[in-house]
């Protein structure tokens, strides 16, 4: 579970996110993130906001994280397992994500039959492409620690 000031809630949050925001879609998993300063961004160019959530533009708020799993993804027990790991993913990564950032979470209907450990590389690689790391670069996973290990610490 999220603790809940880590909880995306609303439609209009989610559609901000999504619309608005920067992607990057990996094979079993699509992640959209905006920051504070997006958000704030938006205002000053007269883009309706009204219904967003005032700590979306708070840049020392804790990240938030929403998750969206569709039908296609398979029936409600797969939804609800793939929902799960997700958020046991994302909630051991959310640590290492830049404060001011919300997040939406999209499991492709590839995350069906997927392990926990491939969304996690999934979700990794995703931040890293987004930027969404602390500002040290480290992420601090465990998957991470593996590659420099096994590459001698040389990326």
């Amino acid at each position: 579970m999220l603790p809940a000031p880590s909880r995306l809630t609303g439609s209009d949050n989610f559609r901000l996110v999504t619309r608005k925001g920067r992607r990057a879609g990996r094979p079993r998993l699509v992640v959209h993130a905006i920051t504070a300063e997006e958000v704030a961004g938006f205002g000053a160019l007269g883009i309706d906001a009204v219904k967003v959530d005032p700590v979306m533009t708070d840049a020392g708020a804790v990240p938030r994280v929403g998750f969206v799993v569709s039908k296609a993804v398979g029936n409600s027990v797969v939804r609800h397992r793939v929902a799960r790991r997700l958020r046991h993913v994302v909630r051991d990564r959310l640590g290492t994500v830049r404060p001011g950032c919300t997040l939406v979470v999209r499991a492709l209907p590839s995350a069906a039959s997927a392990a926990s450990a491939e969304l996690g590389g999934d979700i990794d690689s995703a931040f890293r492409r987004l930027r969404l790391c602390r500002a040290n670069g480290d992420s601090g996973t465990a998957t991470d620690k593996q590659t420099d290990t096994a590459t001698g610490g040389a990326q």
